[in-house]
């Protein structure tokens, strides 16, 4: 295989880990940074609304950016604008600055991601197999490492600002040095013959198949997003577990989702796609189930852990099928799917809460197990009709 391939694969996994090792370094210090800028939880719950912001513009933008400039020259720019922002909460003294700075590192976060999801599908056109969810639970693997991380300077008595700061210049020198292995552009798509061309018009707008995959995304990561900030108060506040015991939801999910998406790409490339969305969802819809109705704590655990392995695959296949669907807007293409998607995870703290005022929170959970249903059944969406056609035409000898 190609020398310059294979760098730009180790690259892609590179800047994946990155962003979750960034991520997860400020996730770990949220609490150390409340203290800092002396804010409530409630107002922190407020600002945390500017880093989705920051991380939706940021993806818009960067998009149509990708697409011009190529991922070779945006990847890296991100990455510095996102290890460059993350020094800022460590630096906020009140609820102005700290605002301020989680807008900057939203926004920078938002441009790293769509633009190394970009660069992926670059490399797995090139690789012609699936190779998207590996990056993913690599990421998922960054955010592991800033845990552990962030846990050892915690304990140490590191200041915010001190370790975020030494994290943002490591940063800053793994995007410089990741950034020569990245694949060049791409030269534009030919243009199909005026017989078979789509109208103009057609081209210059988003396509429906394009927005149905941003409303897969959308439902799919508020699945995820519940997960992330219910799981334990399920275990807590329903089955009375004790604290140590409810933490183990939450790392049950994560460890299966890691796991899941490290093996996903085999069972894609043997499978398909629409089988990975479809049967995935239905798993993690029965495994979500399971965890809302089980009167007992073990079961619960099982069923979020068969909740998290279920759901492993079905974004990347989303985000795969959205950068594969016109080679020459990609890049724009997955800042839509990764936008709803990353809005999707934002609404589940939002949808979830409202909704445990007029019923228990473990039902509030079908809410979810709905949103798997309807992927399992709409799965098809992730099949090219235009490849599909292609294949089926008769060879002319």
């Amino acid at each position: 295989m190609d020398r310059t391939l294979r760098a730009g694969r180790v690259a892609t996994f590179a800047y994946f880990a990155l962003n979750g090792f960034l991520m997860g370094m400020w996730i770990v210090h949220i609490p150390a940074v409340e203290d800092r800028a002396g804010i409530s939880h409630a107002v922190l719950g407020w600002l945390l609304l500017l880093l989705g912001a920051g991380a939706f513009v940021g993806m818009q933008i960067v998009g149509p950016l990708t697409d011009r400039l190529g991922a070779r020259t945006v990847v890296p720019v991100s990455a510095a604008l996102c290890a460059g922002a993350l020094v800022l909460p460590g630096l906020a003294t009140d609820v102005w600055t700290l605002g301020m700075a989680l807008l900057a590192l939203g926004f920078g976060n938002g441009c790293l991601d769509v633009s190394m999801n970009a660069h992926a599908v670059q490399v797995e056109r090139h690789y012609r197999r699936p190779v998207m969810s590996a990056f993913h639970a690599t990421f998922s693997i960054g955010g592991v490492l800033a845990a552990l991380l962030g846990a050892g300077t915690l304990s140490r008595g590191w200041s915010p600002a001190a370790t975020l700061g030494a994290v943002a210049l490591l940063g800053l020198a793994a995007a410089a040095l990741s950034a020569p292995a990245l694949l060049r552009s791409e030269p534009p798509a030919p243009h199909m013959s005026a017989e078979a061309e789509e109208p103009a018009t057609s081209r210059r707008s988003t396509p429906r198949r394009i927005w149905a995959l941003a409303a897969l995304a959308f439902m799919l990561m508020l699945c995820e997003g519940v997960a992330n900030d219910w799981s334990v108060l399920q275990l807590r506040d329903v089955l009375d577990a004790p604290a140590a015991t409810a933490a183990l939801a939450y790392g049950a999910f994560a460890t299966a989702m890691t796991v899941g998406r490290l093996l996903a790409d085999r069972v894609a490339a043997r499978f398909g796609p629409v089988a990975i969305l479809r049967h995935g969802a239905t798993v993690a819809a029965l495994g979500l189930t399971v965890a809302a109705l089980s009167p007992w704590t073990l079961p619960a655990l099982i069923g979020w852990t068969v909740f998290g392995a279920g759901l492993s695959g079905c974004i990347p296949q989303l985000f795969s099928a959205a950068g594969h669907a016109d080679r020459d807007a990609a890049g724009a293409n997955v800042s839509r799917v990764a936008g709803l998607g990353y809005l999707g995870m934002l609404a589940g703290p939002a949808v979830i809460g409202p909704l445990t005022h007029l019923m228990p929170l473990n039902l509030t959970f079908f809410l979810p197990v709905a949103f798997c249903a309807i992927a399992a059944c709409t799965a098809g969406v992730l099949r090219d009709q235009r490849q599909d056609q292609e294949a089926a035409k008769p060879v002319l000898k």
